[in-house]
């Protein structure tokens, strides 16, 4: 049975971190959670995802230390979805800002993270993406 909505495919209540936070704790975070991305809070709001890749990308390589603030390497704006969203939104948010995972915001509250590879497994659980998201990882 195909999903319906965002709901039906995401990964519930994901492990987030404060803005103010170290760019190493959040790190540590994505090591022991065995995820690429985390959330980022501050200010009672969400603020966005940080990836794995934005750590090496936006922070190492342009020169930030491990001991900055997390939320130095947010986007301004944050791009989500609601968790009753269809899932050709979710595809259609990605495509649109060329991103791999969105947060999930029932309001202003977090309750899950989508990504391309959920949407995958969804839809096409044959495609090749699909194989890689449901693998485990190298370790």
């Amino acid at each position: 049975m195909v999903s319906q909505t965002v709901a039906d495919c995401m990964t519930p209540a994901p492990t987030s971190v404060d803005a103010s936070d170290t760019v190493r704790s959040a790190a540590a975070a994505m090591v022991a959670g065995d995820f690429g991305a985390i959330i980022v809070t501050g200010d009672g709001r969400t603020r966005g995802i940080v990836t794995d890749r934005d750590l090496v990308v936006r922070g190492l390589a342009d020169g930030r230390g491990p001991d900055e603030p997390v939320g130095s390497l947010v986007s301004e704006q944050v791009i989500a979805v609601g968790p009753g969203d269809p899932v050709e939104t979710a595809a259609q948010v990605m495509r649109d800002a060329a991103v791999r995972r969105v947060p999930v915001l029932d309001g202003e509250v977090v309750v899950g993270i989508v990504s391309i590879g959920d949407l995958a497994v969804e839809r096409d659980p044959s495609s090749a993406l699909a194989d890689i998201s449901q693998a485990p990882p190298d370790g």
